[in-house]
């Protein structure tokens, strides 16, 4: 990544924002609203049908290289970790240097469960532990959410179950996926997110993964 990404302002065509570079040089954040939207929901079905391959190591490169995959043709700085904090009241995101040490987390966490043998609560605890690591990392200037929900489909394949992020199907909702979220991440001065809220999250996207 260029150096010149090191800074709030240096992500923004102009100091203070509203609209991130972006390589259609598009200055209009809705125009770059609805292009980002298409161009990564294009390519999250070309992963999804194998069309570009992912490799499944369960670590910080590959949620890297999914962020890679999804926004190179968007974002210069596409796979890279964010330079700058992010600040959502109460607390913050993972400080930049912290970012590493979640990923690391979310690794040891998806490699010490035994998939294969848990069942539905099981499941869903398992993943929400792994993937309050991964919301707490934000390890990217944009596009946190996609890359975690393509992470976390992947770490499903482990298991029995595979995950269903349609509302009308499950009732999670995008108002219910981010309240979750919110209270899974740690207390003031805690590094420990809190997972609780986000296994009856996992637990209605669940779907028994039957064999053919």
């Amino acid at each position: 990544m260029t150096a010149r990404f090191d800074s709030w302002d240096s992500y923004f065509w102009e100091p203070g924002g509203p609209v991130l570079r972006n390589l259609y040089g598009l200055r209009d954040g809705a125009d770059l609203s609805r292009r980002e939207y298409a161009e990564t929901a294009k390519q999250q079905a070309f992963i999804e049908r194998g069309a570009i391959v992912i490799p499944r190591t369960y670590d910080a490169e590959h949620l890297r290289a999914i962020h890679r995959a999804l926004f190179k043709n968007v974002y210069e700085w596409a796979g890279e970790y964010r330079t700058v904090g992010i600040y959502k009241p109460p607390l913050e995101f993972a400080h930049p240097d912290e970012i590493g040490r979640y990923l690391d987390d979310v690794s040891r966490l998806v490699r010490g469960a035994e998939w294969p043998q848990l069942d539905r609560m099981q499941f869903a605890k398992a993943a929400a532990e792994v993937f309050a690591h991964i919301n707490q990392a934000h390890p990217f200037r944009e596009g946190n959410g996609r890359v975690g929900k393509l992470f976390m489909q992947h770490v499903s394949a482990l298991s029995g179950f595979k995950l269903d992020y349609n509302p009308e199907c499950t009732g999670i909702t995008t108002e219910v996926w981010i309240n979750a979220c919110a209270l899974s991440r740690p207390d003031i001065g805690s590094y420990r997110p809190v997972p609780d809220s986000l296994v009856p999250v996992f637990e209605h996207l669940a779907v028994p993964r039957h064999n053919p």
